[in-house]
């Protein structure tokens, strides 16, 4: 496992919050279309580079203990292996009961920490996102937009849209500033596509592999 098991990437991955395309019945011929990649303002504001960092300090005590844990059953397998032949059948047997206990508690410590992440990052996300979407209806509503949607790389669209992006990320720093010194100097994370089901599309958590 390393770091960027807390970026946005992993974090946006998992969002639930509603994103339906915000919309109002225009006057014929009027109406403007706008899209907007909402984990991307969502992972770009302030306050939400802020939280990927809190929390990635948060658990970056309990990735270590993992990556021990990991290291050790490493190390276990290699001496099974490597002195196979020299061994006696007892030894064998204790060093195999050893590495299957250390294997089961890495499992279970792994499936708490993937689950304790990604009920923060939830709590995250649906904090940011329910703010965004104010700002995106308000936006909407005061400037003559007939509909604004989620941008899916992967339709295409046939019709000229508006990106709404970058202005409402800058809405939303403007609307819930983050203290300058607590704001961490993270860049800027490419679009993801959306998903339609939290946690399927992204890993939420990188898997150490055993």
């Amino acid at each position: 496992m390393t770091s960027r098991v807390f970026t946005l990437a992993v974090l946006l991955g998992l969002l639930t919050v509603c994103t339906q395309g915000w919309a109002q019945t225009p006057a014929p011929g009027t109406g403007k279309v706008g899209v907007i990649n909402i984990q991307l303002a969502i992972g770009n504001s302030a306050e939400g580079k802020k939280a990927s960092s809190d929390l990635q300090k948060k658990y970056e005590p309990r990735q270590r203990e993992l990556q021990q844990q990991q290291q050790e059953i490493q190390s276990l397998q290699d001496q099974l292996q490597k002195q196979a032949a020299t061994l006696s059948d007892e030894e064998q047997r204790r060093l195999s009961r050893e590495l299957e206990d250390k294997q089961k508690r890495f499992k279970r410590n792994q499936e708490d920490f993937q689950s304790d992440v990604q009920a923060e990052q939830q709590e995250i996300i649906q904090r940011i996102g329910q703010k965004m979407y104010r700002l995106i209806n308000e936006y909407g509503q005061q400037n003559g937009f007939a509909l604004i949607m989620e941008a899916y790389p992967q339709l295409p669209v046939y019709f000229a849209t508006v990106d709404l992006t970058e202005e409402m990320i800058r809405r939303y720093d403007a609307a819930y500033p983050v203290e300058a010194s607590a704001a961490p100097a993270a860049p800027t994370a490419k679009p993801v596509a959306p998903t339609a089901k939290p946690a399927a599309a992204a890993k939420p958590v990188s898997k150490p592999t055993q």
